[in-house]
């Protein structure tokens, strides 16, 4: 039996099955039994049980896992929440029942506003379902214990369980629910862990039985066949060889730079480490945040001098302040929007305030003096010419000698052949080109589905680019996500990407599959690719011609 879905990583496994428990059904709307102090209280303490639980998971873990686990703690003592729920009692529900409608509310609240706070609406779920087991009596379901390794497969992972798994038991994770942005694709990838997510037909599969997990094919080969058990025990042996940290290049040569995406200072070391050549994204809105007011040129100074020091000598990209949509800033003027991703974001907003987007450059380029950086600054959300050649005027005006733009508005690739005269380097940023081409909010899980890169739509759009940048003389970088897809990697490099930038923990998949395929090859698969019906079609169809190669 084969069961397809949406492959992470490069990676095979091998190993027999072990499921998760069912999510917990949803709390029956019945009527309180106990008067309504009485179920206050339960609601309370199984609330309070719930936040010290993921606190104490969230002690465990370092990075992106521990943020996660500490924002959901909090959730379970939102007072918001708390109050919503107590009245819900008050008019006459259980508990049970009040903190599940409670919940429901904030995520409808949630998915509202889209962008970042809409993500946390699947966290969100699992707070609730962890409390409503709690009160209930019964245990939320958790990563099976086995003194043998085994293949992971559940309804979907929460930030809670994939915390806690160990990688020395887990072999490889197969979800039915998920897209390729879902908690468990990223885990996943961070972790350099096979993965099958999306894959509804694994409801079928029972605990012990033996399969195969075929990240790049994206299946689940259930009962394989000897044949089938050699083969893919075979190209695992080949996909762990080791591959030294060597710079990232093609079968025959050619030079593509591996390049890094850090969100601040504190993952540059490690990021050299894994075989970053440079750095690829350096988004700047960590030192933006958490003020009132924009941060002064001395303040953003040492900041950026502290990110940049671990690359002297080398190249660094950095990106101009990303605000708007998912991140506003009221020293930028934003206010409420009924669709911010389409509204006052990136340069756009920069552009009404030039004061604080010219003390960013100011400040960048004093801290490239004082660490001897290849400095590289691109702008967000550009759309056409007129903002393109604003930005490389004001930027070049206060020093800046490499002056880029994102591809990540569909007009900027299809204008792509005006833009490319006009700039050092074009980066693509897959991400959001793949919502705004397929009209599908990437942080909102009803239309997870069609928030796939792989989509021909989408890689027509980055061939444009491509192309432009070619004919300009250019470099093209991809800086989303889709540059850590090992195979996605060797098709936007057939589309003309030179370089690729990625979560370091991805480099070392991503230079493996390069170095399989030469740049005719992976002309020959992107062809493949742009020409498929659909983005299954197009990785389905990739995948079937590097297998009988």
């Amino acid at each position: 039996m084969r069961i397809n879905g949406i492959g992470v990583g490069r990676g095979i496994a091998v190993g027999a099955v072990l499921r998760m428990a069912e999510p917990i059904p949803d709390p029956l709307d019945s009527p309180r039994v106990a008067d309504a102090a009485t179920e206050r209280s339960r609601l309370l303490a199984a609330l309070a049980g719930t936040a010290a639980e993921l606190a104490a998971r969230a002690a465990l873990v370092d990075g992106a896992a521990r943020d996660v686990l500490e924002a959901q703690s909090l959730m379970a003592q939102d007072p918001s929440v708390i109050d919503d729920a107590a009245r819900r009692i008050d008019a006459g529900q259980c508990a049970e029942r009040a903190v599940f409608d409670a919940f429901g509310s904030y995520r409808t609240l949630l998915e509202g506003l889209g962008g970042a706070m809409a993500e946390r609406a699947a966290d969100l779920d699992d707070v609730c379902r962890r409390t409503v087991a709690r009160l209930s009596g019964v245990k939320a379901p958790e990563i099976p214990a086995s003194d043998r390794p085994f293949v992971l497969v559940a309804h979907d992972l929460a930030p809670a369980d994939t915390a806690a798994l160990d990688l020395d038991r887990v072999l490889a994770i197969v979800t039915a629910a998920g897209g390729p942005t879902s908690h468990t694709a990223i885990l996943a990838k961070q972790r350099s862990l096979p993965a099958i997510v999306g894959a509804a037909g694994c409801r079928d599969l029972a605990d012990g039985q033996l399969v195969v997990v075929d990240a790049p094919a994206g299946c689940v080969v259930a009962d394989p066949s000897r044949a089938e058990l050699a083969g893919a025990r075979a190209r695992r042996a080949s996909a762990d060889a080791p591959c030294a940290s060597t710079p990232g290049a093609l079968a025959d040569g050619t030079h593509i730079p591996l390049l890094a995406n850090l969100g601040d200072a504190t993952d540059a070391s490690s990021a050299l480490a894994l075989g970053a050549e440079g750095v690829g994204l350096l988004r700047t809105e960590f030192l933006y945040l958490d003020h009132q007011a924009a941060p002064s040129v001395a303040e953003q100074t040492a900041r950026y001098a502290d990110a940049f020091r671990p690359f002297t000598g080398r190249r660094v990209i950095v990106r101009v302040l990303d605000a708007g949509a998912d991140k506003q800033l009221a020293f930028l003027g934003h206010e409420h929007e009924q669709n911010p991703a389409l509204g006052r974001r990136g340069l756009r907003a920069l552009r009404e305030h030039e004061g604080v987007l010219g003390d960013q450059l100011r400040a960048l380029v004093a801290a490239r003096d004082l660490t001897g950086v290849e400095l590289g600054v691109m702008a967000p959300m550009v759309a056409d010419a007129d903002e393109t050649e604003y930005f490389v005027a004001l930027a070049r005006s206060l020093g800046v000698s490499s002056v880029g733009i994102t591809a990540e508005v569909p007009s900027s690739a299809v204008l792509a052949d005006q833009l490319a005269p006009l700039v050092d380097f074009i980066s693509i940023g897959t991400n959001d080109l793949t919502q705004y081409t397929l009209a599908a909010d990437r942080m909102l899980g009803s239309v997870a589905a069609f928030q796939d890169p792989w989509h021909p739509a989408v890689l027509r759009l980055a061939r444009l680019v491509g192309q432009a940048g070619a004919t300009a003389g250019i470099p093209v970088g991809v800086c989303g996500e889709a540059a850590g897809d090992p195979l996605l990697a060797v098709v936007l490099v057939g589309l003309g990407a030179t370089e690729l930038s990625m979560s370091p923990a991805l480099l070392a998949d991503v230079r493996a599959e390069l170095a399989g395929h030469t740049l005719a090859q992976a002309r020959e698969l992107a062809a493949l690719a742009v020409a498929a019906r659909s983005a299954a079609d197009a990785r389905a169809e990739v995948s079937r011609r590097i297998a009988r190669s």
